[in-house]
């Protein structure tokens, strides 16, 4: 296959309309916030991926899939360089169901897995009346149908000069005892101010915040690292292995080991 450089990528997005556009990465590109007229599936391997929209950050796992709106203005951001990327860019004139005007993190299931793995024998522009875009269409047609659950966590950013470096400090510090207090002193708030910001700016209350980007930082480490549960936990800032495992539960719907094994799965599908 053709190595495609990032600047051929985004100018070639949109040069044919009515084409379905592939591309796939085995280098790890990074790409600043942009958008494009098509809508955009990506399907990630070989590590996690952070999904950064101008008003949201979004946790891409193993197995998984995001899709992008068409207009939509994003960027991807990863730790790791042997992460492969698959994405598919497609005519927003033909995606007209609600589910393709929403953005979302959704599993992949056998299906749509086997299906991406077919589609890796083209690249670039795949043009309507051929067999491989008839294939595609298919695939983007089924996504409605097989993608009615979502991945429900999406944590809000800003630009906020005062609650940015508040934001930034909270991920630095996870493993911490992070409340309303620590950080209204460490940063000349207090309790009350610093609470309205939350609510104010990130439509969010502190805790919720925190409670997210912990079971974030929890899935990064179940999917990368060789830790136990409870090492977990006490990383991101846990002291009890129950309350971390119940809290995961809540918000994941599975134990945090029920996502570890499915991730150690799809792992050993890879190799």
């Amino acid at each position: 296959m053709k190595r495609v450089t990032i600047s051929e990528y985004l100018s070639a997005l949109d040069q044919h309309p009515d084409s379905t556009y592939l591309w796939y990465s085995q280098y790890g590109d990074q790409l600043e916030l942009h958008s494009h007229h098509k809508g955009q599936l990506t399907y990630v391997e070989g590590g996690v991926i952070f999904l950064h929209t101008e008003d949201r950050s979004y946790f891409l796992p193993a197995r998984h899939y995001a899709w992008i709106p068409a207009g939509v203005r994003h960027r991807f951001y990863h730790r790791y360089p042997s992460v492969k990327v698959r994405t598919i860019h497609f005519d927003p004139k033909r995606t007209d169901d609600a589910f393709f005007k929403k953005m979302g993190i959704y599993p992949v299931n056998n299906l749509l897995l086997e299906m991406l793995l077919f589609s890796e024998r083209w690249h670039g522009d795949i043009f309507p009346g051929s067999k491989a875009y008839d294939f595609l269409n298919t695939m983007k047609n089924i996504l409605p149908l097989i993608s009615l659950h979502p991945l429900p966590i999406a944590l809000p950013t800003t630009d906020n000069i005062r609650l940015r470096p508040v934001l930034i400090y909270i991920h630095q510090h996870i493993a911490d005892d992070l409340t309303l207090e620590v950080l209204g002193k460490a940063f000349g708030f207090s309790e009350r101010t610093l609470s309205r910001l939350f609510k104010t700016i990130l439509n969010m209350p502190f805790f919720q915040y925190l409670k997210l980007t912990r079971i974030i930082k929890a899935m990064e480490h179940l999917i990368k690292d060789d830790l136990s549960i409870s090492e977990i936990a006490y990383r991101v800032g846990y002291n009890s292995i129950s309350a971390f495992s119940n809290t995961f539960y809540s918000i994941m719907g599975q134990r945090p080991t029920d996502f570890q094994q499915l991730n150690i799965a799809v792992a050993d599908e890879g190799t």
